[in-house]
């Protein structure tokens, strides 16, 4: 099966909400529960609640996201399937009301790490089976990895520009 074009998997999401109080403060805390692989392809991206707790807890799906997989980003699909956890990294911004909303779903940790760094909330959640297969599929057509060089070593005791 070859592979070697942009891929992009339809999914949907579940975040959870939960309220957290600290004295006379309360204040959301998120978590990305799981991404799910989905048949149809959605336009946009749309979220709802599917469960309210005791207040305190609620559950939102949202549908519409993909996680598109790019042939120059495969070296880090195969470092994230190979690592200690592999994940999907569900990016978030807060919108004008506050409330955070996903705006892309990645398997790739440079990726993830940008969006860190501008200050995105990002949140890892395990690879569900099905997308992994797809993934490890992707990255087994289209990853080449570089051939191991030798290093030379450096002769110390040769003058240097710096002296002796």
């Amino acid at each position: 099966m070859s592979e070697s074009r942009k891929i992009e998997i339809p999914v949907s999401l579940v975040m959870e909400r939960r309220t957290r109080r600290h004295g006379p403060w309360a204040y959301p805390q998120w978590a990305a529960v799981a991404v799910l692989k989905v048949g149809a392809d959605g336009d946009g991206i749309r979220g709802g609640s599917i469960r309210i707790g005791s207040g305190e807890v609620e559950q939102h799906l949202w549908s519409g996201l993909r996680v598109s997989l790019h042939r120059d980003a495969a070296e880090s699909y195969w470092y994230n399937l190979v690592g200690r956890q592999p994940s999907l990294f569900v990016i978030c911004r807060t919108g004008r009301d506050g409330e955070l909303t996903p705006h892309a779903v990645t398997a790739d940790y440079d990726e993830a790490g940008a969006h860190l760094e501008a200050d995105d909330s990002v949140f890892a959640v395990p690879i569900a089976p099905d997308i992994r297969r797809r993934l490890e599929e992707y990255v087994m057509a289209n990853y080449d990895p570089a051939p191991p060089t030798k290093r030379r070593r450096k002769n110390w005791t040769e003058a240097s520009d710096y002296g002796q």
